[in-house]
């Protein structure tokens, strides 16, 4: 009897020794994922910020040109002074960090502008701005230049459901793009790679790469170039990966 309680007690060491090295292999994997996407980011903000910003910059021209009021005798004015706007939030995007406090100031200037506007089709007008900086805003947190503190403290009542499900629900809910996501906090992939990785071809790839690029999860180096995992892609994967793991957590062990 002595000897089977031995090795019974022997045994369960043995399993508490074996979680914790799951544990600690765990840890290891999410800190080497994680040196991987801070070394990718880090080169591309210091060799590809321009590009970002000068795209940043084209894009704001192009939308507000399209979708500003046309028959207003202030639209050139207000025109100026939008481009002059984003132009300036654009450059934050080759900073290596941008606070709190600066994108709050930056979202107080578009209230005290809009309350100057005269006109209630104003709207129209300062909704195409403030959705230009609010992409810009995306793109800073992608690139982990800009960690956002907003509604860090509120409770399960203050999440957003439509945001939720929009920008980091529908993303995932798919094979192929959970696939692609876990692929890229090893290495970048090219689009031939990816291909391969999933079995989708053409048009039916690109789908599923938009699909995570619009969400702000992975990011492509340049035209034609690899295809990075965002902070912000690092991030839900690993958030995904803790929940799998403490739901199942008894079979895993």
């Amino acid at each position: 009897m002595g000897a089977v309680l031995g090795s019974l007690t022997e045994i369960r060491e043995l399993k508490h020794e074996i979680s914790g090295l799951r544990a600690e292999l765990k840890r290891f994997i999410e800190r080497a994922n994680q040196q991987h996407v801070d070394s990718v980011l880090g080169d591309i903000k210091k060799n590809y910020a321009d590009m970002f910003t000068n795209h940043q910059i084209d894009t704001a021209k192009s939308n507000l040109s399209a979708h500003m009021i046309n028959d207003c005798a202030m639209r050139e004015k207000c025109f100026e002074l939008f481009m002059d706007f984003l132009q300036n939030t654009a450059r934050h995007i080759k900073d290596g960090q941008v606070s709190e406090e600066i994108i709050q100031s930056y979202r107080e200037q578009m209230q005290t502008l809009r309350k100057k506007g005269p006109y209630d089709r104003c709207d129209t007008c300062f909704s195409e701005v403030h959705r230009l900086f609010e992409k810009q805003v995306d793109l800073m947190q992608s690139l982990g230049i800009y960690n956002s503190v907003r509604n860090k403290t509120g409770s399960d009542s203050d999440v957003p459901e439509e945001i939720v499900v929009k920008d980091l629900l529908e993303p995932l809910a798919s094979v192929q793009r959970f696939q692609i996501l876990k692929a890229l906090t090893v290495q970048t992939r090219t689009f031939s790679d990816i291909s391969q990785l999933t079995g989708l071809r053409g048009g039916n790839l690109l789908f599923h790469i938009k699909k995570l690029n619009d969400a702000s999860m992975i990011l492509q180096r340049h035209e034609r170039g690899d295809y990075i995992i965002t902070d912000k892609g690092y991030k839900t994967l690993t958030a995904i990966s803790e929940l799998f793991q403490t739901l199942h957590l008894g079979e895993l062990q």
